[in-house]
């Protein structure tokens, strides 16, 4: 008889607030064999606030290869196991991959314990276009690196979210100001959930002028948000006051229809606007 595989729970975590945890979340960490976390210290915080005592094991970037194989091992003889990040979804932006994907090519099954995600939760609440969006994670870290990206969203219509540092957040602002026109939406979400959480929303101009101006706004954890393009309306000029004149002298004394016509030859002005504004005048004329 074939004996029956483990569960592997990919549970979201808090991204700073200790009680933004699900219900579902903190029976599944009670209850499985086994909590693989991103930093078993960072994650003791929170397994002590609930009274969690479910064995750890350090599972990250540097172990991720070999600790896959042992954890794979183990569903395979039944042990459910529970894979954490430090704050947040796992796997995004977060190790996990590799074990996932092996995890479904051995028919291992993997359930979602849905939660927090910053990107999710700065976008929420950024005031920034929702409907379509790009996810770059944490973004290059040379300067002629950030640019050639924010260039291949110039002209996308999808919002642009990533994750960025406290080292480097004014520096990539600048690189920001230097791409995106000055007046295109954006916001910035750092500490969110935390005691100093703060979101600022306008365009490239007013956000870069405050984060390079307030020294508390380069410190913490970024979600930075750049709205998608939007071709800009013209705003069609007014009839001028003298044109508005001569047309209605011309109505006057011949059908709308032809007074238009003629208004057009006299000024040059679009047929499109004339008759707007001839409507417009026939119809103040009967009141």
């Amino acid at each position: 008889m074939l004996e029956k595989k483990g569960i592997l729970y990919i549970v979201a975590t808090p991204i700073g607030h200790l009680a933004d945890i699900s219900l579902h979340a903190l029976e599944i960490l009670k209850t499985v064999d086994l909590i693989a976390a991103e930093d078993t210290r960072t994650s003791k915080v929170l397994l002590s606030n609930y009274s969690i005592k479910t064995q750890m094991t350090a599972y990250h970037e540097h172990n991720e290869v070999a600790k896959s194989k042992t954890m794979l091992e183990l569903l395979h003889k039944g042990k459910s196991i529970a894979l954490i990040s430090d704050a947040g979804t796992p796997l995004i932006s977060d190790p996990g991959y590799s074990l996932v994907e092996k995890a479904h090519d051995e028919e291992i099954r993997v359930v979602p314990v849905p939660g927090a995600c910053a990107l999710i939760a700065a976008l929420s609440a950024s005031g920034i276009a929702t409907a379509k969006f790009s996810f770059e994670g944490f973004i290059a870290r040379a300067s002629s690196a950030r640019k050639a990206l924010f260039n291949t969203y110039i002209k996308q219509q999808t919002t642009l979210i990533f994750y960025e540092s406290s080292h480097r957040i004014v520096n990539c602002m600048e690189d920001i100001s230097s791409v995106f026109e000055s007046d295109r939406k954006m916001a910035i979400a750092r500490e969110l959930t935390k005691t100093y959480e703060t979101i600022v929303s306008g365009t490239v101009e007013t956000v870069t002028n405050i984060v390079e101006s307030n020294k508390n706004m380069q410190r913490g954890e970024f979600v930075v948000l750049v709205e998608g393009y939007r071709k800009k309306k013209n705003k069609e000029e007014s009839v001028p006051e003298e044109v508005m004149e001569t047309l209605s002298t011309l109505m006057s004394e011949c059908s709308l229809k032809t007074a238009v016509s003629l208004a057009v030859k006299l000024t040059g002005l679009s047929k499109r606007k004339l008759y707007q504004a001839a409507l417009e005048l026939e119809q103040s004329s009967k009141h």
